[in-house]
């Protein structure tokens, strides 16, 4: 079965954010294949875990009182709630928080270390700006210190925050 599509989290099976899993959806029931293993802000304890197709139309969000990560930044509301409750979230070492951009969210591209970073000089201005070269040589994709690419849907700008434990 085919992903639902989700524009600011274009490959939540890589960032791990969705696993392949034979359990049903504690929202729907179906068994669809994935299940969703990133964090879940709600009013209650979920019965299980969601299936994408769950957070994609909104009926998790609507049926938990939940969202699935936070916006860091000044967007319009349906960007905020298309982010924190149709979008897959990911899990980070402190509370996740979804960079913003040109007035919109960004693409999270996933977790990056040191290595994956290189590539981004733009992102690495970013956290040069608040970290020590020691950090930054430091990050570990999987470890900590990790650090969060981003990308901005407008002027494809990378955009990146660190975070340990």
């Amino acid at each position: 079965m085919t992903l639902p599509v989700f524009p600011y989290h274009p490959d939540p099976v890589a960032t791990g954010s969705v696993v392949p899993s034979a359990d049903a959806c504690g929202c729907c029931g179906a068994a669809r294949g994935y299940v969703y293993t990133g964090p879940v802000y709600s009013v209650a304890d979920l019965p299980a875990p969601v299936c994408p197709w769950c957070i994609a139309d909104g009926s998790a969000a609507d049926r938990y009182e939940a969202q699935f990560t936070e916006v860091d930044g000044r967007v319009p509301m349906d960007v905020v709630r298309a982010v924190a409750e149709r979008t897959p979230g990911f899990l980070a070492w402190q509370q996740p928080r979804w960079l913003t951009h040109c007035g919109d969210a960004a693409v999270f591209l996933g977790r990056a270390g040191a290595r994956e970073l290189r590539p981004h000089p733009d992102a690495l201005e970013t956290l040069a700006a608040e970290f020590d070269e020691d950090f930054l040589a430091a990050l570990d994709a999987d470890g900590g210190p990790s650090a969060y690419l981003f990308r901005c849907r407008g002027c494809a700008r990378h955009l990146a925050y660190a975070d340990f434990t």
